[in-house]
């Protein structure tokens, strides 16, 4: 190992226990239960914010994945907290869904069954049952697949559908938050069903569910990858009309690594081989929105050619992991010195070195963005994610 990547990886493991301790001395509600749903960006608890599932559920992930590395008892804690939470408060055994969000006296907030956290759920609920080896965990997980397949799935088409009511009736608004088109099919969505899915099949070895990952990984080739461009497609139709959209840097980098982790987990060597391509290209292509500085910008518009100016933390994860991919995958050290250089600026612009955790970002002149340090889409998922997969894979 060379000097540069001992380093790196020293870093990154200082770096993951740094944003674990983070979460687990600022983030418990010993008031009401499980976790605060909102600190700002001045490090103000919101204490009557809504709990969002998402975060519950990423919070679940982060620790369980984490415990394999650190086998710090103290975050395997943290798990079966973020467990009980969410089995007994976001789980909804009535309907077998997941509410959106609760109250801060724990009622639920909004019932909705958004696909997308039913997944994060799946992904968390899997990774701690691999730590605990708790049957509950593994049974809600695959209650919630199964209600995936029987609801969501569209059987005609392929793919699948956004979100339903409560009780699994179609909805208006199937929007994830107001930036998204509200659209009946995402990439987004796919992207993190199939990654649920495949942490599911590490643990539960069903033969149905190896079927379902190997198909949605043929609908997102099929569909969301653009193979001319080699960036993804955003929102489509149930009959897979395409929405004009920008491009997301973030999600091209992210789909880079984790579609290919996700063909390799269904053992499917067509799809191995197709996806090693395609980690490759998106590599390529995500150069595009890399700045001077080694930060990768946000989005950029095509039709209006705008480049939306903004640094986001989970950008730069999904990068780190992306471009490592592209340089395990070619041995080509131009992705490793983009990845070095890319954590220099997450060191030098989003690390908050005073109170820890990552800003959300920063604007064009370095100027924080003054958004929420957790809460609905703060989570410490990409972040250790981030750390986990270069811990890993720096032998």
């Amino acid at each position: 190992m060379s000097s540069k990547l001992k380093q790196l990886k020293s870093e990154l493991k200082t770096e993951l226990d740094s944003i674990l301790n983070y979460w687990s001395k600022n983030t418990i509600d010993n008031q009401n239960g499980g976790f605060f749903g909102q600190i700002d960006d001045k490090e103000n608890v919101i204490e009557e914010a809504e709990k969002g599932s998402v975060l519950n559920a990423r919070i679940l992930w982060s620790f369980s994945s984490s415990y394999q590395i650190t086998k710090n008892e103290e975050h395997k804690k943290m798990a079966k907290r973020a467990f009980e939470f969410l089995s007994n408060y976001f789980y909804d055994a009535e309907f077998g869904g997941l509410f959106w969000s609760i109250n801060i006296d724990k009622t639920p907030k909004d019932t909705k069954n958004q696909i997308y956290a039913l997944a994060f759920a799946i992904y968390g609920l899997s990774e701690y049952y691999a730590i605990s080896k708790d049957e509950k965990a593994l049974t809600i997980a695959i209650n919630l697949y199964l209600k995936i397949q029987k609801y969501s799935y569209d059987p005609i088409n392929k793919g699948y559908l956004e979100a339903f009511t409560r009780d699994w009736q179609p909805i208006d608004d199937l929007r994830l938050s107001e930036k998204d088109a509200n659209e009946k099919k995402t990439m987004n969505t796919h992207l993190h069903i199939v990654e649920a899915y495949a942490n599911l099949y590490k643990v539960w070895k069903d033969k149905g569910l190896q079927n379902d990952i190997i198909e949605l990984l043929q609908t997102i080739e099929k569909h969301f990858i653009n193979t001319e461009t080699g960036h993804l497609r955003l929102f489509f139709d149930e009959n897979w009309i395409e929405k004009p959209d920008v491009i997301s840097y973030g999600h091209d980098i992210e789909a880079a690594w984790l579609l290919l982790q996700c063909a390799e987990i269904a053992e499917d060597e067509k799809l191995i081989s197709n996806y090693k391509k395609y980690a490759i290209q998106m590599a390529e292509v995500t150069q595009e929105g890399l700045d001077t500085d080694g930060g990768l910008w946000y989005e950029f518009d095509p039709e209006k050619e705008e480049l939306i100016a903004e640094k986001h933390w989970w950008v730069q994860a999904e990068a780190l992991i992306g471009f490592y991919n592209a340089y395990q995958l070619t041995g080509n050290e131009n992705y490793l010195d983009i990845v070095l250089k890319n954590w220099n600026f997450i060191k030098n612009h989003i690390l908050d070195t005073n109170n820890g955790e990552w800003f959300w970002g920063v604007y064009r002149d370095y100027a924080v963005i003054e958004k929420d340090k957790a809460g609905f889409w703060k989570c410490p998922y990409h972040n250790s994610r981030a750390c986990m997969e270069l811990m890993n894979r720096i032998l």
